[in-house]
C-alpha cells in the first residue's frame, strides 16, 4: 500500500499560504530554535514530507508564531476577502473580527481559510 505524505506545496495550499512561505518558515525556525517548524516525517530525494494526519499540528505551529494573534503581521487572503464580504453585509471591523473568533472557537476542527471560505458563502444568502 503507498503511503500518502503533504509536501510544502500540499501544506501551503491547505494553510491558504505560498510554498515560498512554507520554505522560510523553515529556514527561519530550524530545528533548535525557539519555535521550530514541525520536522518532516519523511524525506525523498532531498524533498520533505509529512503525514496528513500532521496538519493541524503545522496549523498549531503557525498560530503560535511570535506576534500572531496580536494584530502583527499582514491578515492572509482568506481573511481579507472575508472582511471585505463582512463589511459589503454591514459589519464593521471589530465586528467581523468578533464574529470570525466566535465561529473559530465553535469549530476548532476548521482552518481559518476554511471559516473564512464558509462565512463568505453564507453571505450570499
Amino acid at each position: 500500500m503507498t503511503e500518502r505524505y503533504l509536501g510544502v506545496l500540499g501544506i501551503a495550499e491547505a494553510m491558504d499560504v505560498t510554498r515560498h512561505a512554507v520554505h522560510k518558515w523553515r529556514s527561519r525556525y530550524p530545528n533548535g530554535s525557539d519555535h521550530p517548524f514541525p520536522e518532516p516525517d519523511v524525506e525523498i530525494d532531498g524533498a520533505p514530507g509529512w503525514r496528513a494526519e500532521r496538519l493541524e499540528e503545522i496549523v498549531q505551529w503557525r498560530d503560535g508564531l511570535p506576534g500572531r494573534g496580536a494584530g502583527g503581521g499582514r491578515p492572509t487572503a482568506a481573511r481579507q476577502e472575508y472582511m471585505k464580504a463582512a463589511m459589503a453585509r454591514g459589519l464593521d471591523r471589530d465586528e467581523a473580527t468578533r464574529a470570525l473568533a466566535n465561529f473559530a472557537e465553535e469549530f476548532p476542527h476548521m482552518t481559518e481559510p476554511e471559516l473564512c471560505a464558509w462565512l463568505i458563502e453564507r453571505f450570499q444568502y
